[in-house]
């Protein structure tokens, strides 16, 4: 395990509209980091590729960078933190891993290995110490697992939910798939496709969102259910074409059974969509960072920096993102 230490950098973004700014914690050009967790206002956790992760216990006032030993090539694309010592991290590509630490990230064990071809997961969600794991299609099938014990012990899910060619998923920010609990070890799964074809799924109903599709590199990126369950709300786009407003977002208020458009979409293509309260939501990209106060009807672009992913405190109120070149904000509004 190597350890560096990098302080805040505290560059101000400016941000037009009521009072937002994004502010600069941290950087560190060897990474683009794709997972992140925020626990509490001081304790967060980000991941990322070259085998990094990422922690602050102060609430970014400083971090600490690790690479974990022997998984120094692999990219973790999500992490789910439970405490300042709890921690799951997740490696996408085939042999597809999840790895544990519980203390603080000085040494990590495995608790999920799959070397099937093709494996490639794309997102983690837990609720409390229940937690679902999804992947890319193995045989035209969604690759699903599941814990009930905070990631210590995966089950495969049987597949069920299959998909057309060329739909996949993308591990854009961890925030495709979301959890709303487990029933008698049937997980409540809700998640969103791309590609060929772009789907909202929940257990074995799929619909066809009105999203870009019919290409690699278009379709549904993230996920996010309205705090009281009322709504539920999609970002993506054409990651190749960012700057792309049209057919990037949607929303459902009958459970997705039918789907909706902004009437002012989000500006460019965006990899993850989160609630910040009952009717303020942010959504960030590679093209810059929105974010609405009417439910996600009228997107207000704030800041033209690219970031992959952003989360609000499990306990706490603060909001934090992350991005390309080891990038760590704060947003202030």
């Amino acid at each position: 395990m190597r350890y560096l230490k990098i302080f805040s950098l505290f560059l101000l973004i400016t941000v037009t509209g009521k009072a937002q700014n994004i502010a600069l914690l941290a950087s560190n050009k060897t990474v683009s980091l794709r997972g992140l967790s925020v626990v509490t206002d001081q304790v967060l956790w980000a991941s990322g590729s070259n085998g990094m992760v990422a922690k602050s216990t102060d609430g970014g006032k400083s971090f600490q960078w690790m690479q974990v030993s022997n998984f120094e090539k692999r990219d973790f694309r999500d992490i789910e933190a439970f405490d300042s010592n709890t921690a799951i991290i997740m490696a996408a590509a085939e042999p597809a891993l999840i790895l544990k630490t519980r203390n603080g990230g000085k040494s990590w064990y495995k608790v999920f290995e799959d070397s099937t071809q093709g494996m490639f997961l794309d997102a983690m969600d837990f609720h409390g110490d229940d937690g679902v794991v999804i992947g890319d299609p193995i045989n035209q099938h969604v690759f699903e697992a599941y814990t009930t014990d905070a990631g210590e012990h995966w089950k495969i899910i049987i597949p069920k939910d299959s998909v057309a060619k060329g739909e996949a998923f993308f591990a854009a920010s961890g925030t495709n798939a979301k959890l709303l609990g487990i029933d008698n070890q049937n997980p409540a799964i809700l998640f969103v496709s791309g590609g060929t074809l772009s789907r909202f799924f929940f257990n074995e109903y799929a619909s066809v969102l009105p999203l870009m599709q019919g290409k690699e590199s278009a379709g549904a990126n993230s996920i996010a259910i309205h705090p009281f369950n009322k709504n539920i709300y999609v970002v993506g786009g054409d990651f190749s074409k960012d700057t792309v407003s049209q057919m990037n977002a949607c929303y459902s208020t009958d459970k997705g059974r039918t789907w909706q458009q902004p009437v002012t979409p989000p500006h460019g293509y965006r990899s993850c969509v989160i609630y910040l309260s009952a009717e303020t939501l942010l959504t960030c990209g590679t093209s810059g960072v929105d974010i609405s106060y009417d439910g996600g009807r009228n997107w207000q672009l704030i800041s033209t920096e690219s970031f992959h992913v952003a989360q609000k405190a499990k306990k706490g109120n603060t909001v934090f993102m992350a991005g390309s070149k080891g990038k760590i904000a704060v947003l202030h509004f």
